[in-house]
């Protein structure tokens, strides 16, 4: 089986383009949350998110260019026949209003997933897989898995990871109707004064290829994914599994293929943490069950305190975070972690970075309907 590697990223989050700015606003643990102007947030519970700014987002499918010229850049990668262009999306929610608003310019097409892989594909000049990837909140995460299935197996060389999500007025409605964002515009993941989550914007795009291409063409890898999983409890629509059954068996799958069926290698871990009554303890639970006796002395930590839930785009977004904690040797905070919760009684490194030699480190994500994804990443 060949190894996979990352050899170029690009990322946008709601503190501005590029890994400097993840490093500001994520690494220090600052909250990127305001009320947004982009729709009337008059007939909802909250008005905050962490947008970009500007009373209209950007164009979806701008936004994965500008963050795949970038991966791409910095890969030094150009495209060929078998480079696969995979796009964990939902569509475009901003276009379809547009649409259904009857506005000028705006088409149909331009609204569904499959199209954000395509028109990626044809800028990058990409004729190899085009798929797009649109299981909620493990959209992107699935689009790596899949990537490094192929990779592993030799199908494929290289690999085209993108995902994106920009904060509109549909989801906003959806989430709070479900009573799931936090009214005062705190995010408080594992805290046990936590109220819920609220939106981001977020993309982010990974070059992912066998380490023997890499090499072949000089290209430095910046991190291995030595391991990959992902599970399906499908416990309830919403509701995470109590026992965090579907995330523990991702993390499982995923470390088992890592050749580290304990995690006795695992330094860090980047949770899924949205800050809501009920997936906080599951994930507890979930990485309890994971590391047994070890769980209380790996690290573990939520960023969605500082960037906002960015839904499909989660998975890469946080990826390429996990990337930089191994890149640099340290940790993002738990922001906002202001009351201690007995459900939630992992090391959360609260508030503020750590200092740590990080050489392995677990991702995981999970998305309604039972799904979840695992990934694990090695520093090179």
């Amino acid at each position: 089986m060949a190894e996979v590697v990352v050899t170029g990223f690009g990322v946008r989050t709601a503190f501005g383009k590029g890994a400097d700015a993840v490093r500001r606003g994520v690494f220090g643990g600052l909250p990127s949350f305001a009320p947004t102007t982009r729709f009337d947030t008059g007939p909802y519970r909250t008005s905050f998110a962490a947008t970009t700014g500007g009373d209209k987002p950007d164009a979806l499918r701008d936004v994965l260019g500008e963050c795949a010229d970038e991966a791409v850049g910095m890969a030094g990668l150009a495209a060929r026949d078998d480079t696969a262009v995979l796009v964990g999306t939902a569509g475009d929610f901003a276009a379809l209003t547009r649409f259904r608003r009857g506005e000028a310019g705006v088409e149909v097409a331009d609204t569904v997933p499959a199209r954000q892989a395509d028109l990626l594909a044809a800028r990058l000049g990409a004729t190899g897989q085009r798929l797009a990837f649109t299981n909620a909140c493990v959209a992107s995460a699935t689009a790596i898995i899949h990537a490094c299935h192929q990779i592993a197996s030799g199908r494929l060389a290289s690999a085209v990871c993108a995902g994106a999500y920009l904060v509109e007025e549909e989801n906003f409605a959806k989430f709070d109707s479900g009573r799931a964002l936090s009214r005062g515009g705190v995010v408080r993941p594992f805290s046990a004064d936590r109220d819920g989550l609220l939106l981001g914007d977020g993309a982010a795009t990974v070059v992912l290829e066998s380490a023997t291409a890499a090499e072949r063409r000089g290209a430095r890898p910046l991190a291995a994914v030595v391991g990959w999983g992902a599970g399906s409890d499908a416990h309830h629509i919403a509701r995470p599994h109590p026992e965090g059954a579907g995330l523990a068996a991702a993390a499982k799958r995923a470390l088992r293929r890592a050749g580290d069926p304990d995690g006795l290698r695992v330094d860090y871990v980047n949770a899924h943490g949205t800050a809501t009554k009920h997936n906080d303890p599951a994930e507890t639970r979930g990485l309890r069950s994971v590391f047994g006796a070890r769980a209380d002395r790996v690290p573990v930590s939520s960023t969605k305190g500082t960037t906002g839930h960015l839904l499909e785009a989660a998975g890469v977004v946080e990826f390429v975070i996990t990337l930089l904690a191994l890149a640099d040797g340290v940790l993002p905070p738990t922001a906002n972690l202001t009351a201690p919760d007995p459900e939630c009684d992992l090391d959360l490194v609260p508030n503020r970075s750590r200092q740590a030699d990080v050489r392995r480190a677990l991702s995981v994500n999970a998305a309604f309907g039972g799904a979840n994804t695992a990934l694990v990443l090695e520093r090179r």
